[in-house]
């Protein structure tokens, strides 16, 4: 039987705390951890003579405490002469194990309170938290959404799309807030979520303002903006990006078009306007185009005519075939967010919109890599 075996039988058999066995154990081991981390980041074992003339070596420690659920641990922390390493074992700051630090955050993103958080922690894991301590933690979830909303962006883009959908808030009903979404495309084909805009209701001082935050964190050139004519975009566009190319998401056109005709023709009607995409180059698509609109016309003379009225249906072609099909439509955003959708349907009875911004916040960071 190896050591941490016979001491939990003996404490059985003397009826002792089974979790200072644990908690016991658990300092040693990590202690251990921890000096084995930095001879592995310094490339020697302690007073080996590889670590002459090394340019650094070991310089003391200091003393940490850590919360576990199995009570606290007293570590010593290996500190190296250059001041660079950095250990893994635990988080840089937190002097709180994941357990109960993720389960605060979790509750918190439900919307319950502090107070009710540390009553509940309190019957779960009988750690006593104040109100102020569990408050601290769940900062952590606010703060991450100011960060992430104020890092710095890539300067030049290929594209950006631009979306927004409606998810749940309850007040005195449970309504619905806008979240105005920004996805990009760096020219290596890297994508990212660049930031959000919550909002009551789509409007163009929304969109203006979210342009303009990307402006803050650093973006300077996009080839082209992928959105489907929302509300008061053209303006926040005109004023941020005057420059970009602008393209209107065909999949929403055939969608629009699909749902203001006869059923009998409906199927005719999306195979014919597919074409369009389909085309090899500029000119071939403005051909299809014309085909679909002198095919239909008198039967739909109003629907045609709008649709050639029509701005930015065939910018994608401007661009090299290879990535065409990715900018047509705003089918990556609409795919991200049904995602984000179904994480967070069943989350409708936030009181205060800071929980509700929290939970989707952590919802988003988590779809992202899917992207």
């Amino acid at each position: 039987m190896n050591e941490l075996t016979t001491e939990i039988i003996a404490a059985l058999a003397q009826k002792q705390d089974l979790d200072e066995v644990f908690r016991h154990h658990l300092e040693i081991a990590i202690n251990q951890l921890l000096q084995t981390e930095l001879a592995e980041f310094l490339g020697y074992e302690r007073y080996s003579y590889a670590g002459i003339n090394t340019g650094n070596n070991r310089n003391g420690s200091y003393e940490r405490s850590f919360d576990t659920k199995y009570g606290q641990l007293n570590l010593t922390i290996p500190r190296d002469r250059n001041g660079r390493f950095e250990n893994h074992t635990l988080p840089a700051y937190g002097r709180h194990s994941d357990n109960l630090e993720t389960t605060v955050i979790q509750l918190y993103t439900k919307g319950i309170t502090t107070a009710e958080i540390a009553e509940l922690i309190e019957k779960m894991y009988g750690a006593h938290y104040s109100k102020a301590t569990v408050s601290n933690m769940t900062k952590a979830v606010n703060e991450q959404v100011q960060a992430f909303q104020q890092r710095r962006l890539a300067s030049q883009y290929a594209a950006i799309f631009l979306d927004a959908t409606y998810l749940p808030l309850k007040r005195d009903t449970v309504q619905k807030e806008a979240v105005h979404i920004a996805i990009g495309i760096r020219p290596d084909g890297t994508k990212e979520v660049l930031n959000y805009q919550v909002a009551p209701t789509e409007s163009t001082g929304i969109w203006t303002e979210l342009l303009g935050t990307l402006i803050k964190q650093g973006v300077k050139d996009v080839l082209l903006f992928v959105a489907d004519g929302l509300v008061g975009l053209d303006e926040g566009l005109n004023r941020h990006f005057p420059k970009a190319k602008r393209q209107r998401c065909l999949v929403h056109v055939g969608r629009n078009l699909m749902n203001k005709v006869r059923v009998k023709d409906r199927k005719a009607v999306i195979s014919d306007f597919k074409q369009v995409h389909r085309a090899a180059n500029r000119e071939a698509a403005e051909l299809k185009l014309n085909e679909f609109a002198n095919n239909w016309h008198q039967t739909y003379p109003k629907l045609i005519k709008d649709l050639l009225k029509m701005p930015n249906l065939l910018t994608f072609m401007d661009f090299p075939p290879a990535i065409r099909q990715s900018l047509y439509s705003t089918n990556l955003i609409e795919n991200f967010n049904k995602h984000l959708k179904r994480t967070t349907h069943h989350k409708n009875n936030f009181q205060r919109k800071i929980h509700w911004i929290a939970s989707w916040f952590l919802s988003l960071m988590f779809i992202t890599r899917s992207l």
